[in-house]
């Protein structure tokens, strides 16, 4: 078994662990850190929106030997307005000039025709309406609306509203993220973008859903006993999906790297950008969120709860006593005395629960029972 694998195996036994949930301050300091860096980013430069939301004209042009930085300038001088300009295979060119109307984009192709000695009917125009952006967003900001709704409905019925007020705070957390990450960059908003920013979503709960199912049969029957506290069945449910969390995210995370570096940087395919950065950040700070936003938050909300309250205050109550028990006597003698599974060895250390207690495994050839022929 690879090292990665046997320390996913300890996780899971709860040999071994981290103490998410009692660190879970200086989570959220950093995420409110981040948040607000995003919401400042997005405040002063706000987003670069396509012409798919303002409106203008793509012209494609044939192949053609003039610079990028040519096309440009032609485009720039005949339509009055800022042109982007990206390169295409076989040497074509793909000149973007937004907000313009149909008497200035005939105008620009006539100009960019001329440039590259070639005829109008040539250059391919698309003219876009700014109207079918604004359909588009508010179609957009619709679907976010209902799939917003019914994760809260569905996380509220199969486990309870504090988990499902936890998911909705991470998800609001990935999307700020996002869109102010791409307020700060600078790329360009696209209906791809869009759709990146849907997508994330489900990654996002993922994780969050896969440690909230773990947690809701860690937490089964947990008032009736006196060893862990609602934190440390949450911290242990985390800890042992983490190594599976991280599998996950970079398998997924690899291929979207490559898109955004490789595609769209490397090889200057800038059509690739919209989509894929959407994606890398949003991965990324959903196995963030996962990790150290939404299961703390419910071990936070829960532990408000009188029930939690209350346990919590026997289980400190039993470690104190046993503590106490331990210094007035010789701890041979009182491991000897205590019941089992009530001994000091039950008090967790920070960030571990404790290992999972294994049935007793009888020996063969006498051991675990007397000799002699079986009746």
């Amino acid at each position: 078994m690879s090292r990665l694998g046997a320390l996913g195996a300890r996780l899971y036994r709860g040999e071994v662990g981290y103490d998410f949930v009692g660190k879970r301050k200086i989570w959220y300091g950093i995420s409110i850190l981040i948040t607000i860096t995003a919401i400042v980013g997005l405040a002063v430069r706000g987003l670069n929106m396509g012409i798919e939301f303002k409106g203008g004209a793509v012209f494609t042009t044939p192949k053609t030997s003039v610079s990028a930085d040519a096309a440009k300038r032609t485009a720039e001088d005949a339509s009055g307005h800022t042109a982007i300009v990206q390169k295409l295979g076989g040497g074509k060119l793909r000149v973007q000039v937004s907000e313009l109307t149909t008497q200035k984009s005939r105008t620009t192709q006539q100009a960019l025709a001329k440039k590259l000695d070639v005829s109008p009917n040539k250059i391919n125009t698309d003219i876009v309406g700014p109207s079918w952006g604004d359909e588009i967003a508010n179609k957009a900001w619709t679907g976010l609306g209902i799939f917003m709704v019914l994760v809260v409905i569905y996380l509220a019925i199969a486990f309870e509203w504090r988990m499902a007020l936890a998911a909705l705070i991470a998800l609001v957390h990935d999307l700020t993220i996002t869109v102010g990450v791409y307020a700060l960059v600078g790329f360009e908003v696209t209906p791809g973008t869009v759709i990146g920013l849907l997508t994330i979503l489900g990654y996002s709960l993922y994780d969050t859903v896969v440690v909230f199912d773990g947690l809701k049969e860690s937490s089964k029957d947990l008032t009736k006993q006196t060893r862990w506290t609602y934190s440390e069945i949450a911290n242990r449910s985390l800890n042992s999906t983490l190594v599976r969390s991280i599998n996950t995210t970079v398998v997924a995370l690899l291929p979207v790297a490559g898109l955004l570096f490789i595609g769209g940087g490397f090889l200057g395919a800038g059509m690739l950008n919209d989509i894929s950065l959407a994606l890398f950040v949003g991965l990324t700070a959903g196995a963030y969120s996962s990790i150290f936003i939404a299961t703390p938050l419910v071990a936070e909300f829960k532990e408000r709860d009188p029930q939690m309250k209350a346990l919590a205050k026997r289980v400190h109550a039993r470690r104190a006593a046993q503590a106490a028990k331990a210094d007035s006597t010789d701890p041979a003698d009182h491991e000897a005395d205590a019941p089992e599974g009530e001994g000091p060895e039950d008090t967790p250390p920070a960030g571990v629960v404790g290992p999972r207690r294994q049935p007793a495994t009888r020996g063969r050839g006498g051991r675990g029972r007397t000799q002699g022929k079986r009746r």
